[in-house]
Order: structure tokens, then C-alpha cells, then sequence
């Protein structure tokens, strides 16, 4: 229950309590010498800790100083390596020493409610593995592939810079506040820390934004599968493996997860190799070589029946399937970068970024850059996460800044992999492949001739370049094959078959990627739809209690519905639309995500003031992020809505093609493609104007709840009441000699744990 009146007081356990629940059961948590003792310096340690701020430090001066005509791959890994593992070592302490102070006596939600389908204490590597897989969806693979045409400093510097200070700390504080609080959505944290007007104005935003980022999620699925067999066929028998692994580790086998991980992983690569022999067979070509559209509504159904399965039979086992792959295959691939050493010709700002006339989307760096680069550095949607799913499966209290602050850090190594493979490949290729078919006409003469009209230097492409190259990854065509995905797979491929099997792999390596890719995409649809289930259930919940009862089916049902229905009908438009769906929703994803990022923060910055004085000091941490996130989405949504430049402005853009339209002029187009235009235009802009007015409410709203709560000394304290636990797990995923002391004495005690839930 949560207790409004309890003003400026922490919800935590007597401090002269023990770590002990009882006679007949081992302590729950580590004393605070035995913290002390496993965080002691050792000469080892600093020894260690200097070499890697040492190699930072020279890979970020190789590529923003002693940078010449080309700079190698090798220095991005180093210098995202080296600054994500002293973030998270020094400032995610500091946020967690001093920002929210996690307390392991405390039981947590999962604890506290467990009933079997939202509420499950979980292994924190299994629920790594599901956040992880959750919040990395389409963004950190996306986001650098489209803003590789600026260049490659730009991305790198806010990728790397902006997940340390920004977007894991946004993760990391969502996901304790909502986990203190019961697993409220930010939507419901929201309504309790900022009163009626900013509450309303972030539950409506969040749900709206929600439809947008989902449905560019699906739509990057539907560009990477669409017309390719060998990705179908890979992509469908995922699902099948995760039911099996979510059975296999429910019944057969409870506890074993590296062992139905090994399994898994083999049902995947047998998937991937099955995909190249059934892409080559008649009824392959004719069952699965599928339209656009056809999949767009195979992805509408998964999302419905994805969304209302137990969480433990579909979405942990697939989210966790997925990470393994995911994060084996980033691994590999930095592996591949330091072994190979492929060196990049992309300047490290290009023309475009200074013009804001790119080809693959126009605007200029600032603000746009950052609304692109949006997962990856910060994301809005992750606080979705944070405050959906995750909360309610987090075993330990300290374990959040594992799952929350590290899982973030891994989606940024993964949006930096992204990158470098972007600008691995040839310059002209990867226009062809990101400009839209209205652009290059869908042909490969069309790409070639408007690549080479936009006068890039060193850029000369040739018609046997594309066949040749479609050729070798095994699909008809790469022109137009916007989403990023396709681009990501090709410079994998160009850059695993240098290491690993030779040009006669580069086909396996590209589907191999394009699987890879599906595989982070889908698991953020069906994770994405299960918590907007949730927002959209509590919400209605306001009129109807019966809704927020998560085990009422009916409820589930028809909120679920609502949400897929919503998120559907905009895939259908990104799948139909003449311009180009990702090139002309993408930035209205990115700006919505950012605008999402910013009403979290917002919230997260009135929870850690109305905590007391004690914590004021410390706000910076929160507002630093927060002012920056503001500034950006706000400035990028006066671009698209008030600029005068077609290429920018939807409005601009929607008034031209209803001119040509009215006026009988088919220059632009058919009468049908210029009505599209019209309508999709009309629903961005008029979304871009509901999204920017709704966060400008939550962030006022916040400020005047903040400086309230400082001039008062603390406010009203929203936390659950504290329960103590009766359970014991390490906080990391490398456990400390204290933690593994403390495991053996709790080992039996969660085998019958373990074969309870079996039966």
C-alpha cells in the first residue's frame, strides 16, 4: 500500500535491524563491513583501473584529435569499453550511494506479490537478459545507421557520453523508484508525484508516445524480412525455441540456465542455417517470400497473443534467448573489429551534418543528431520498461544497478557497434541502401544515379557494385532497404567474413544478422505492448477498478487490443507510406522517445527531491540530463512543426502536396501517393504538437513540485511500506567471496523453492 501521507520520510528498515529474518533462515543481505571488505582497493585493482583509463583515454584522442584521412575501428571499441566500465564502477556508485540508497533487507515486489505471471522473482542474469532484450530494440541499431550520414564523431561522442550521464541514469532511477513503489508504470508515479494536471498530461503522453515506438519497431522488422524468405523462415522458428526454453526451465529443468541457454543457442543457429536451405526451395520462395504488408499484420497478431502469455512462458525465455545472442554477437563483432582493424574513410563530420540536407533524413547536427541517436544514449521507452515489466522481477534491491545502469551500457556498446559497422562499408552503397524509393526509385539505375548526384567526395558507385553485393549476401536487392537493419547486417557481414570463413560466408553472416536484428527488434514489441497493457489497464482502472486487477483476462484482453490496434494502424501507414515509412516516421520517433525521456526524468527529479534535504545536492544528477533532454526535443519539435523547408516541416510538407493535389498537378505523384502523403503527414504533425505540449506540461509541473519540496524540506512519500525479506541473491552478475559464502547457506532453501514452482 502506498502511503501519501508519510512526508519526507525514507520507507526503509530500522537501521539497527539485522540482516537475519529469523532463526530458521540465513541473512538476507551482506552487513556493511562485508560491502566494505569486497570493495577494498588492492594494488591489483589500481593497477587495473589505470590501464583502462589509460587506453580510454588514447582511444578517444585517436578519433577526436590525432584523427587523418581514415581512423581504425579498433579505437571506438577502447574508448566505449574503457568510459562505459569507469561509469559504471564510479558514477553509478555515487548514484546508488547517495541518490537512492538500496536497502537488501527490504523484500521487493517480486517478493512480496509473487503470483507466477507478472509478479516472479527472478535470477538477476535471466532478468538482465529480459531488460536488456526489452529496452534494445530498434533504436540502438537504427538510430547510428541513419545518423552515420553526419559523420562518425558526432554519434560516437553522444552515444558513449550520453548513455554514462543521461540514459543509464534514467534506467537505472525508474526502475528503483518504480520497484519501491510497487512496479507502478511511470504513468502512475507520475499522476502520485505531480498532481492531477502533470500526472494526466504524462499517462496520455506515455501511452500515445508508446503506439509511435512500437510501431517503428515493427516497422524496421518488416523492411529487414520483407520479400526475404531465409529471414522469415529464421525469424518465425524463434518463437517456437522460447516457448520451449520458457517450458523447459518452468518444468523440466528449473534453475538450468546455462544449460537450456547452450541449448538454445544451437535451436538458433540451426534456424539460421535451416532459413538458407528452405529460401532455396520452391514452396520457400512461394510460402515465405512474403509482401510488406502481409508481415506488418503477422507482427500485429504475434503482438496481441505475445503480450497476454504468462511473462515466464514467451517474453523471459525469448528476451533472454535473445541477449544471449545479442550480446554474444556485439561481442563477436568487437572481437571481429580489433582482430581486423577495418579503417574508416567517413569524415568525422560530413557536410551534411553542417547543411541539415542529408539524403537519409534532413535537419541539422544540433538538435537533430541527438533525437536520432535516440536508444543508445537515452531512450523514453526504456522508462516504459523500467517502470513495467522489470520492477516486478527484480529479486534484490541492489540488484537494480546491475539490471538497470549495466543493461543500459550494453545497449550502448551495441548502438556503437552499429555505428562503425555503418561507415565500415562503402559510402555510396550505404546511401543506396538509406534513401528513400522515392528517391532512388526502387532500381538499382535510379540509386546509382542519385547517389552520384549528390557530389560526395570519393564516392563513385556503379550499378555492379549493388547486383554484386545483393549477390553476395543472398537477396535480390539492397537498394532503398531503409531501417537501418539491412545496412547493420551488410557492414556485420563485410566485417565478420574478413575474420571468420571468407567471402563464400558473407551470406550466412548477413541473415545471420538480420535474425540478430529481429531478434532485438520483436522482443521490445512484445515488452512494449505488455507494459502499455499496463498503463492503459491502470488508466481505465480510474472509472472501471475492476481494470487494474492484472489477473481479470477480460481486462487483459481488451486493453491489449486496444494498444495493438493503435500501434497496427500506424505500422500500416510507415508500411504504406510513398516516402518512405522510416525516413518519414523516424524522426517523429525519435523526438517522441526523447520527449518520453524527459517527462521520466522529470518525474524521477520531484521523487529525489520530496525524499529530503539529504538528497538535494545530489538533484544535478537528475537535472543535468533532464535540461539537456528538453532543450533538444523541444527545439527539434519547432523544427518539424513550424519549419518552412519541406524536408524538415510536416506541416510544410503536407501543405505542399495538398496544393499540388488541389490544384491537379501529379509531378509529386499519383493522386493516391499524394492523398498518402497528406494523410501521414497530417497525423505526424499533429502528433509532433500533442507530444511537445504535453511534456512542457509534466516538466513545468515538475520544476514547481521540485522547488516546492526543496523550500519545505522533503514531501509526501509514495514508497510501498517496507516488508521485510526473506530471500538472499548476489547484487551483480560476478559475485563477490562474501556473496558466494552467503549463496551456499541458501542453496537448499531455493531448490525447494524451485521444485514448488515445477509442481
Amino acid at each position: 500500500m502506498s502511503a501519501p501521507s508519510r512526508r519526507g520520510k525514507d520507507t526503509t528498515l530500522d537501521p539497527d535491524a539485522g540482516v537475519r529474518p529469523g532463526p530458521s533462515l540465513p541473512p538476507v543481505a551482506l552487513t556493511e563491513e562485508q560491502k566494505t571488505k569486497d570493495g577494498r582497493w588492492t594494488p591489483l585493482k589500481i593497477v587495473i583501473w589505470a590501464a583502462i583509463a589509460l587506453l580510454g583515454g588514447l582511444g578517444w584522442t585517436m578519433l577526436a584529435i590525432v584523427r587523418g584521412e581514415t581512423v581504425n575501428a579498433i579505437w571506438f571499441v577502447f574508448a566505449a569499453v574503457a568510459t562505459y566500465l569507469i561509469g559504471y564502477r564510479f558514477y553509478s556508485k555515487v548514484i546508488e550511494k547517495h541518490l537512492l540508497r538500496p536497502d537488501d533487507r527490504r523484500a521487493t515486489p517480486a517478493e512480496v506479490k509473487s503470483d507466477g505471471k507478472d509478479y516472479v522473482p527472478t535470477d538477476r542474469r535471466v532478468l538482465y537478459g529480459h531488460h536488456f532484450a526489452a529496452i534494445a530494440g530498434a533504436g540502438p541499431l537504427v538510430g547510428p545507421v541513419l545518423a552515420a550520414q553526419m559523420g562518425f564523431l558526432p554519434g560516437t561522442i553522444w552515444i558513449i557520453v550520453g548513455v554514462v550521464l543521461a540514459g543509464a541514469v534514467q534506467d537505472y532511477t525508474v526502475l528503483f523508484f518504480s520497484m519501491r513503489r510497487g512496479g507502478r508504470t511511470i504513468g502512475q508515479m507520475a499522476r502520485q508525484e505531480l498532481g492531477k494536471i502533470g500526472g494526466t498530461a504524462a499517462i496520455v503522453a506515455s501511452l500515445l508516445i508508446m503506439l509511435i515506438i512500437v510501431a517503428i519497431l515493427a516497422l524496421v522488422v518488416v523492411n529487414a524480412l520483407g520479400e526475404s524468405p531465409w529471414g522469415i523462415f529464421s525469424v518465425s522458428m524463434t518463437i517456437p525455441i522460447a516457448l520451449f526454453m520458457g517450458l523447459y526451465l518452468r518444468y523440466l529443468r528449473p534453475g538450468k540456465v546455462t544449460e537450456v541457454s547452450i541449448i538454445g543457442f544451437v535451436l538458433l543457429i540451426g534456424a539460421i542455417v535451416a532459413g538458407g536451405w528452405v529460401a532455396e526451395t520452391a514452396w520457400g520462395q512461394e510460402y515465405l517470400h512474403l509482401d510488406r504488408t502481409v508481415i506488418a499484420w503477422g507482427i500485429i497478431i504475434y503482438g496481441f497473443i505475445a503480450a497476454i502469455l504468462p511473462v515466464w512462458l514467451l517474453l523471459a525465455p525469448r528476451d533472454y534467448l535473445s541477449t544471449f545472442m545479442k550480446i554474444g554477437v556485439i561481442v563477436m563483432l568487437a572481437g571481429a573489429i580489433v582482430l581486423v582493424r577495418p579503417e574508416i574513410t567517413v569524415p568525422a563530420v560530413t557536410d551534411f551534418a553542417l547543411e541539415g540536407t542529408g539524403p537519409v533524413f534532413a535537419g541539422p547536427l544540433f538538435p537533430f543528431l541527438f533525437v536520432t541517436i535516440a536508444c543508445g544514449a537515452l531512450s523514453g521507452f526504456h522508462a516504459l520498461i523500467s517502470s513495467g515489466t522489470t520492477p516486478k522481477l527484480v529479486e534484490k534491491e541492489r540488484q537494480t544497478r546491475f539490471i538497470g545502469y549495466g543493461g543500459m551500457i550494453m545497449e550502448s556498446f551495441v548502438a556503437i557497434m552499429a555505428l562503425v559497422a555503418a561507415i565500415s562499408i562503402d559510402q555510396g552503397i550505404y546511401y543506396a541502401m538509406n534513401a528513400s524509393a522515392a528517391a532512388t526509385q526502387g532500381t538499382v539505375e535510379g540509386a546509382v544515379a542519385f547517389v552520384n548526384s549528390l557530389g560526395i567526395t570519393g564516392v563513385n558507385l556503379t550499378p555492379e557494385m549493388l547486383t554484386s553485393t545483393a549477390a553476395a549476401v543472398g537477396e535480390e536487392s539492397i537498394v532503398s532497404r531503409t531501417g537501418g537493419a539491412p545496412t547493420l547486417a551488410l557492414g556485420l557481414a563485410h566485417i565478420m567474413q574478413q575474420a571468420l570463413g571468407g567471402p563464400a560466408m558473407m551470406a550466412f553472416w548477413y541473415h545471420f544478422a538480420i535474425m540478430f536484428e529481429a531478434l532485438f527488434i520483436l522482443t521490445a514489441v512484445d515488452a512494449g505492448t505488455r507494459v502499455a497493457r499496463f498503463m492503459l489497464q491502470d488508466s481505465i482502472g480510474a472509472w472501471v477498478p475492476k481494470f487494474r486487477d492484472v489477473s481479470w483476462r477480460p481486462g487483459v484482453w481488451i486493453t491489449t487490443a486496444i494498444m495493438v490496434a493503435g500501434w497496427g494502424a500506424i505500422l500500416i501507414l510507415g508500411v504504406t507510406d510513398p516516402l518512405g515509412g522510416i525516413n518519414t516516421f523516424f524522426p517523429l520517433f525519435g523526438i517522441a522517445n526523447q520527449l518520453l525521456a524527459a517527462i521520466a526524468l522529470a518525474v524521477v527529479l520531484a521523487i529525489v527531491a520530496k525524499r529530503g534535504r539529504s538528497y538535494v545536492k545530489w538533484l544535478w544528477i537528475i537535472g543535468l540530463p533532464l535540461a539537456f533532454a528538453a532543450v533538444v526535443t523541444i527545439t527539434a519539435s519547432g523544427y518539424k512543426i513550424f519549419s518552412p523547408n519541406p524536408a524538415i516541416g510536416y506541416w510544410a510538407n503536407h501543405i505542399k502536396y495538398r496544393d499540388a493535389l488541389a490544384s491537379g498537378d501529379t509531378t509529386l505523384g499519383t493522386p493516391e501517393v499524394m492523398g498518402a502523403v497528406i494523410r501521414n503527414t497530417f497525423v505526424q504533425g499533429t502528433l509532433s504538437i500533442v507530444f511537445v505540449v504535453l511534456a512542457i506540461v509534466v516538466i513545468v509541473a515538475s520544476v514547481l513540485v521540485t522547488i516546492a519540496a526543496i523550500r519545505r524540506g522533503g514531501g509526501d512519500n509514495n514508497e510501498d511500506e517496507p516488508t521485510p525479506s526473506r530471500r538472499f541473491a548476489p547484487a551483480g552478475f560476478v559475485t563477490t567471496s562474501s556473496e558466494r559464502a552467503l549463496e551456499k547457506e541458501w542453496e537448499p532453501i531455493l531448490a525447494d523453492e524451485r521444485a514448488a514452482n515445477r509442481h
